[in-house]
């Protein structure tokens, strides 16, 4: 990816919108773009694995965990499936675990922090769903893209 999220926004930003929020870098890619799919979730992790488990295609995997930093949804080993299945990266409204090993993922992972504890497995969660994460709506399909600035999506 070459053009930046600032680039972008400068371009064609009313037809974007900016997802408003204190995003970390995780992943090993900075910059990554993809179509999105979304997964709604909070502190269960299940179907948001699940769905990793799938052949990404180069998209983007938005999840909204509701800011919730009680829990990760993420550690190495459903990243590692991510990386595995072709995906471009994730995108967490929540939290990550096992940092260390996320950095040297070839992938692009934005959350909002750490928490080492693990996240129910009760199966509880929708896919492909539109989720409003920092003041912006995401349908499953609008191009995202995310660098060091943050993330943009289409409208």
């Amino acid at each position: 990816m070459t053009i930046s999220t600032a680039d972008l926004w400068d371009e064609r930003g009313e037809r974007l919108s900016s997802l408003a929020a204190l995003w970390r870098d995780f992943g090993a890619q900075r910059r990554f773009a993809g179509p999105a799919r979304t997964v709604r979730c909070r502190e269960d992790n299940v179907v948001l694995a699940g769905l990793l488990e799938t052949f990404g295609h180069g998209a983007v995997l938005v999840v909204d965990g509701d800011g919730s930093l009680n829990c990760a949804l993420m550690g190495d080993r459903i990243a590692g499936l991510a990386v595995s299945n072709g995906w471009a990266g994730v995108i967490i409204n929540g939290a990550v675990r096992d940092s260390v090993a996320l950095a040297a993922l070839p992938l692009g992972i934005k959350a909002l922090g750490t928490n080492p504890r693990k996240s129910g497995k009760g199966g509880v969660g929708d896919i492909d769903v539109e989720v409003t994460i920092g003041g912006a709506v995401i349908r499953p399909g609008a191009m995202v893209t995310a660098d060091e600035d943050g993330v943009v999506v289409e409208r």
